[in-house]
């Protein structure tokens, strides 16, 4: 499995923007209002990550007081951190694509909250992209010392 690459999502994130820009503005009078809850939610998952890159980092690097990691568990992992960075991206450019629709029409009341909502989802999903790099990054075999691979067998 390739790493991440942070390019190809913004590229995502852009691109699900706009097409949610286009929808949104043309739907907008019949769309639900946006739910708060996905930005504590999502907030949470990216701690969750975070946590989780932390603690195996430790566990590959065999810090003191850690027991070792499973291999299998790793490779879990690092696909948790793939799919959660793509799945942020776009639902990060679904609700940039919603603020940028509601920061048109701020001086109604309806829409002022919801471009806040949208804005905040958005931040919470960059985070959450930002935390998955995190683990996925943490998920990598560490490079041997230089002075091991010149050891003669």
């Amino acid at each position: 499995m390739k790493p991440t690459r942070p390019a190809v999502l913004v590229g995502v994130l852009v691109v699900v923007a706009l097409v949610s820009w286009l929808i949104v503005r043309q739907f907008y009078a019949s769309l639900p209002l946006v739910p708060w809850t996905a930005i504590p939610t999502v907030l949470l998952l990216a701690v969750g990550e975070l946590y989780s890159g932390w603690m195996t980092r430790a566990r590959i690097a065999r810090k003191p007081d850690t027991k070792p990691v499973e291999p299998l568990a790793v490779a879990r992992l690092a696909a948790l951190a793939k799919a959660s960075a793509y799945a942020g991206a776009v639902f990060a450019g679904i609700f940039a694509g919603f603020s940028l629709t509601t920061v048109q029409l701020l001086t109604r009341e309806t829409p002022r909250a919801e471009f806040f909502v949208a804005t905040g989802s958005f931040m919470s999903f960059v985070v959450l992209i930002v935390a998955a790099l995190y683990l996925e990054n943490s998920c990598r075999v560490p490079k041997e010392p230089e002075d091991e691979l010149k050891r003669p067998l």
